[in-house]
């Protein structure tokens, strides 16, 4: 049987992060979106300039209904929200929990950056890159009491590159969300499923949590951690907040600059004592394997390839990589 186009629906979008922008486009083209409701504006940038959200600056470009509120739970706005004509609320990336005087009788669903109930909570991404997963995916889920436990409406799922950073999976996940988000649309305009009882229920006893990343683990010992370890928590760790490292050339005791390592693959055995840089990029690992070096920064300077770093300032063989103490 072929794929069921799901009638038009009318949407209310409540979103904020970049996460969710293949999902509203897709809504857009093929729904009507009767409200986007975002966070407010915020410094961004180096400049700290009060910018909008990825999803405000959208639905600003399309002409969307916007608001922004800085308590979406406030009586007022959930008067204004719900009093919006719509079918289905889609919640993605949002960045405040949705009180349950304002989801009351109201049918919504929510894409979350993992496999459920494996990862919730902030960071399902990173997370999953930083533990070495082979895979992880989306779920589409309904909204429950407790964070990220609904109904799964529906999964998705890929594998996790060798040498993909967080960044490179959010962005996947976000393009496979789209059709997982359309597909459970599909479902409901097939006999009303949400009431009866499509879905399956999380298994608690599966449950793990994806805690928010903080500064605090912007660093790595590569001496201590297997090879697998190393590529796991550095891209895991990219774009933020990094793993800051120094570099000591041998002989030397002081550091002679501090950088960031912002791509690594798995390059097999080495020669190389554990926490030592070669000066073609390898980097030794506990395990007696290597990581090669692909993407670094300097402080102040934007992200290149390790040969293009090596040119302007070439790597002395037998650098140690020094753990930044972070407090």
């Amino acid at each position: 049987m072929g794929r069921v186009v799901a009638a038009k629906q009318r949407i209310v979008f409540f979103g904020s992060g970049a996460f969710g922008l293949p999902t509203l486009e897709a809504l857009r083209s093929a729904h009507e979106v009767s409200l986007v409701v975002s966070q407010p504006d915020r410094p961004a940038g180096r400049g700290k300039a009060v910018t909008p959200t990825p999803i405000a600056q959208f639905a600003l470009s399309k002409g969307l209904p916007l608001l922004c509120p800085t308590d979406a739970n406030a009586p007022e706005v959930v008067e204004e929200i719900r009093r919006t004509p719509a079918d289905l609320w889609v919640v993605i990336a949002f960045g405040q929990k949705l009180s349950v005087g304002l989801l009351a009788d109201r049918l919504a669903i929510n894409l979350h950056g993992s496999i459920l109930p494996a990862y919730r909570g902030a960071a399902p991404i990173q997370r999953a890159v930083m533990d070495g997963n082979a895979e992880t995916g989306v779920s589409v889920i309904g909204l429950a009491e407790r964070m990220d436990a609904g109904v799964v409406y529906a999964t998705r799922s890929r594998p996790i590159g060798a040498s993909e950073t967080a960044d490179d999976v959010h962005d996947a996940l976000a393009q496979l969300g789209v059709d997982a988000v359309l597909g459970v649309l599909e479902e409901f305009s097939r006999a009303e499923h949400h009431r009866a009882g499509f879905g399956r229920t999380q298994d608690e006893a599966l449950a793990t949590r994806a805690r928010k990343l903080s500064k605090s683990e912007a660093t790595i010992d590569c001496a201590a951690l297997d090879a697998h370890a190393v590529r796991a928590r550095i891209n895991g760790l990219n774009a933020w907040p990094g793993c800051e490292v120094g570099l000591l050339p041998q002989g030397e005791s002081e550091v002679s600059e501090w950088v960031r390592l912002c791509r690594v693959a798995e390059c097999g055995g080495s020669e190389l004592s554990p926490g030592l840089m070669s000066a073609d990029g390898r980097i030794g690992c506990a395990d007696h394997a290597a990581v090669q070096c692909l993407e670094i920064q300097r402080a102040g300077s934007r992200r290149m390839s390790f040969a293009e770093f090596s040119r302007g300032r070439p790597v002395a063989a037998g650098t140690r990589l020094v753990p930044r103490v972070i407090v």
